[in-house]
């Protein structure tokens, strides 16, 4: 089964020539102009694998619908901008983009970075440490021990697990859950000391979960 990506683009030339490219490498792109128009998609429509995100886009800044569409689904985003400041790029994977593409590229360099997302994403478990993480499932096991975790929890240790040895801010997690927005420091931090203590992991001297003065937290692997 190809792999449906959803593309939101204003431009009907870019867009044609996206869409067009893609489901010539197998991939099922569908295009939206407008931004309501790709979040009622999602809503009603949930086998998307990936979307393709502008960001300069009609009635609604492209960070904005970013933010929106991880409320309806947690799903891979790769930014495609002509926005090639650092300070965009900063941002766009803070609120945690897959991804993010500089305009002008060759469609070719999409179709590359699309299937390395999906493959990363394809793989259901995952194996670190003596950690097993079940993606399909949300279950996370230590030793073969199964640990319980809430939602929340289990998409915070996801989350870092899939950013090993990086620097996470707090807002990145906040951003790549099913939290609230306006999410106090201090939540992710309680959400933080809970994981800890189930998987084992002494507060003062962490092993796995380390924390980085004036950033947030790092998954030691």
């Amino acid at each position: 089964m190809n792999s449906k990506i959803l593309l939101v683009e204003d431009d009907l030339e870019m867009q044609d020539l996206i869409v067009d490219y893609l489901n010539g490498y197998n991939l099922d792109c569908t295009a939206c102009l407008h931004p309501k128009q790709a979040l009622n998609e999602l809503k009603k429509d949930n086998t998307y694998s990936l979307v393709v995100l502008d960001l300069m886009l009609p009635d609604m800044d492209g960070f904005d619908l970013f933010k929106k569409i991880k409320k309806i689904q947690n799903i891979p985003i790769l930014i495609s901008s002509a926005r090639n400041d650092i300070g965009n790029k900063i941002h766009g994977y803070e609120l945690g983009a897959d991804d993010y593409l500089t305009k002008p590229y060759e469609p070719r360099e999409l179709v590359l970075r699309i299937e390395y997302i999906l493959n990363k994403n394809s793989k259901q478990q995952i194996q670190i440490n003596d950690f097993t993480i079940d993606k399909e499932n949300n279950t996370l096991s230590l030793d073969n021990y199964p640990i319980d975790l809430t939602k929340i929890e289990f998409e915070i240790f996801l989350f870092l697990i899939e950013h090993i040895n990086v620097n996470v801010s707090r807002a990145q997690l906040i951003n790549a859950t099913s939290l609230d927005l306006d999410t106090k420091d201090r939540t992710i931090d309680t959400h933080i000391s809970n994981i800890r203590y189930k998987i084992g992991d002494n507060p003062k001297e962490p092993t796995y979960i380390k924390s980085v003065w004036g950033i947030g937290y790092k998954f030691v692997g």
